[in-house]
């Protein structure tokens, strides 16, 4: 007897999973979350919801999707985050480096601020222009008037 209720046992767990995909979908994440994201991947672009979809399925949360796609990109473009260079400050453990870059910065950033007063000084150069432009047009346009009355 109870092998027969072993076996009963054993076939209702079969029926659960399903047969299709065994532990595949339980091992998924399905949260609400989760399954919004696959959709909403799924009307924007459905390339964009099967790379969801399978993210889910293989156990991971959809909000640890752009770290994943970081760290892939690390990996294929072979730059290195946060290793040789502390990348919340931009320093190096080199204090002569460090130094070096910035003044390089500084120079940088003069030479921005050169621009900008020369570009608002060049602007208002034109300004002026037109207005002197405007109102030689309109002197001209005045003393040659038919209908002019001089005394």
């Amino acid at each position: 007897m109870s092998s027969s209720s072993n076996s009963t046992t054993d076939q209702s767990n079969n029926r659960s999973q399903g047969h299709c995909c065994g532990s595949w979908g339980k091992k998924g994440n399905w949260s609400g979350f989760n399954i919004a994201a696959m959709v909403l991947g799924f009307v924007l672009f459905w390339p964009i919801g099967l790379f969801i979809l399978y993210w889910i399925v293989t156990g991971r949360n959809v909000k640890e999707l752009p770290e994943g796609i970081r760290d892939q990109w690390s990996k294929v473009s072979g730059t290195r985050r946060g290793s040789d260079i502390n990348s919340r400050n931009g320093r190096s453990d080199n204090v002569v480096f460090d130094e070096y870059q910035q003044t390089q910065y500084d120079r940088i950033r003069e030479l921005k601020d050169e621009i900008k007063l020369r570009s608002r000084r060049f602007v208002e150069f034109r300004i002026n222009a037109k207005r002197r432009a405007d109102e030689e047009e309109f002197n001209r346009f005045m003393s040659d008037a038919p209908g002019r009355t001089d005394s």
